[in-house]
């Protein structure tokens, strides 16, 4: 238990300075550290990263570093996405499910080496003014993209528990032209409201507070940590190294869900 706190703090870290990412590693800590059910878990991990990724966005939004209207489409989009996620949460084999999580974490990290470094290029190219104004209107076939994102991205969450950052940073410096440091703070308030949604199809009674409380507290200073120190870290370098923790991470959660089913 006491692991799996101080694993939180740093997970926190993650999320707040990468506007998430991190939050993909909540899943594993809670199985395999706290041993937590994978259902448990999941469910845990959406109250843990929600909370912690709508006090993460604060500090952006100060900043203004949020497009309120963008993250609120983004999160509307993805209702009917996180209904789906999470009702195939309750019905999944729960060592099938920990097995598609490797498979989704070798994604993102395949995102973060390949996608972001792009992206944060293409956001900058693409940012006018100084206030990091989006410099691309909603045209048709931006709105198609955010809804195709929103709705991947509510299924992984209610499906999975995790933010989906990795899909919401590049479909917004990609569709809307958001600047990097503006993208990420705009999706960490669609994580957050994804993060409810799906809360809100599972049920209150799916989370196991005695760690999901200390587990949040944990969270909740990494994050604002990592949201102050977000622009002052090289993304390229940021990424990539946490991009290599993923793969360990998906190869050991990987090899143990393997041997459950075995």
């Amino acid at each position: 238990m006491l692991v799996a706190v101080g694993l939180g703090l740093l997970i926190g870290a993650a999320l707040g300075a990468l506007g998430g990412g991190g939050s993909i590693l909540a899943v594993p800590v809670l199985v395999h550290v706290a041993g937590q059910s994978a259902g448990a878990a999941t469910a845990t991990s959406l109250v843990a990263v929600g909370i912690s990724a709508g006090i993460g966005s604060i500090g952006h939004g100060r900043h203004g570093r949020v497009r309120w209207g963008s993250a609120g489409a983004f999160v509307a989009t993805g209702i009917g996405g996180s209904w789906l996620g999470a009702h195939l949460n309750e019905r999944i084999n729960p060592d099938v499910l920990m097995a598609g999580f490797s498979v989704l974490i070798l994604l993102a990290a395949h995102r973060m080496l390949t996608a972001c470094p792009s992206c944060t290029r293409v956001g900058e190219e693409l940012a006018m003014g100084q206030d990091g104004a989006e410099a691309r209107s909603w045209d048709l076939l931006g709105v198609l993209r955010i809804f195709a994102a929103g709705t991947v991205v509510g299924f992984l969450t209610g499906l999975f528990g995790v933010g989906g950052g990795f899909v919401i940073v590049p479909a917004l410096t990609l569709a809307l032209g958001m600047s990097m440091p503006v993208a990420i703070g705009t999706s960490l308030v669609v994580i957050a409201g994804n993060a409810a949604v799906a809360l809100g199809f599972r049920g209150l009674g799916a989370v196991d507070w005695e760690i999901a409380v200390p587990f949040t507290v944990t969270m909740l200073v990494g994050s604002g940590v990592g949201s102050h120190f977000a622009h002052r870290l090289p993304p390229e370098k940021s990424l990539r190294a946490f991009a290599a923790l993923l793969v360990l991470v998906a190869i050991a959660n990987g090899i143990a869900a393997g041997m459950a089913l075995l």
